[in-house]
């Protein structure tokens, strides 16, 4: 696995790896990018950890995220004005997630805790006629509320299942597998995406790049003031003072509009 370099390379330096690995596709240049860009992918994989039982590795999941850091760098063209570290992102993060659906990674031990936290839930249901509280749960279990709470979170990854799995066999020489027969909730409904799209028109209209910028990042992508801030080399305050004006004039526009429409 490649090790994240100890103090940051300059930027003039980093623009020189580019320059190079555009006009040459020099292996070296390339590995110099990738071990410079490796914090974006440790950050990735700590961020997805968070929400994944004990038994997943973060280095199992830096590894999966590399791949999709050497697919951005291959790809990456500077010419459309976005910073690599933005476009790397969404594919680091692809590429953890892609790995995790590919495989039935969820240990025989995750599967029995939830099958005993499932079966205490029935058998509470039965004796209170409700649905128990994580107090009873964790006293029926026998188990303080710190393991408890371990055990709720282990539990929810059971949920998530290899898509190439077999559902069941059939006569021909394909079988149904997960992915046939999975309802498609990504897909969105077209009249959502153009309203979507006007949205952002509307409320973008009038803003300069860097404003405009702020708005889809933080509204849309969902990013944080930090990493707004350093996609746009400002410093996190900046970012926030712009989002704040941006939202007053906003608001001035819209107070505006309802007045004439009043009027009308």
């Amino acid at each position: 696995m490649l090790k994240s370099t100890q103090s940051k390379a300059p930027p003039e330096q980093v623009a020189q790896w580019w320059a190079t690995f555009h006009k040459t596709k020099c292996e070296e240049a390339r590995n110099r990018l990738l071990e410079h860009y490796l914090p974006i992918v440790r950050y990735a994989a700590e961020r997805i950890r968070t929400k994944l039982p004990d038994e997943v590795e973060v280095d199992d999941l830096v590894s999966s995220g590399v791949f999709g850091l050497m697919d951005a760098v291959n790809a990456y063209d500077p010419s459309r004005g976005v910073k690599f570290e933005t476009y790397c992102s969404a594919r680091i993060r692809g590429a953890i997630l892609d790995e995790l659906r590919s495989l039935d990674w969820v240990p025989r031990l995750v599967r029995s805790r939830a099958h005993k936290l499932n079966d205490a839930v029935g058998v509470l249901e039965s004796r209170l006629g409700r649905k128990p509280t994580e107090k009873e749960l964790a006293k029926e279990m026998k188990l303080p509320m710190e393991e408890f709470r371990r055990l709720q979170q282990d539990a929810k990854a059971v949920g998530v299942v290899s898509l190439s799995r077999k559902w069941f066999e059939t006569d021909s020489h394909k079988d149904v597998r997960e992915i046939d027969v999975l309802e498609d909730k990504r897909s969105d409904d077209p009249l959502r995406v153009a309203n979507r799209k006007d949205i952002k028109d509307l409320v973008t209209r009038g803003l300069n790049r860097a404003e405009r910028l702020i708005i889809l990042l933080y509204y849309f992508e969902e990013m944080t003031m930090k990493e707004i801030g350093e996609t746009l080399d400002l410093s996190e305050s900046r970012v926030s003072q712009m989002h704040s004006a941006v939202l007053m004039r906003l608001r001035s526009q819209l107070e505006r509009r309802q007045k004439e429409l009043q009027t009308v």
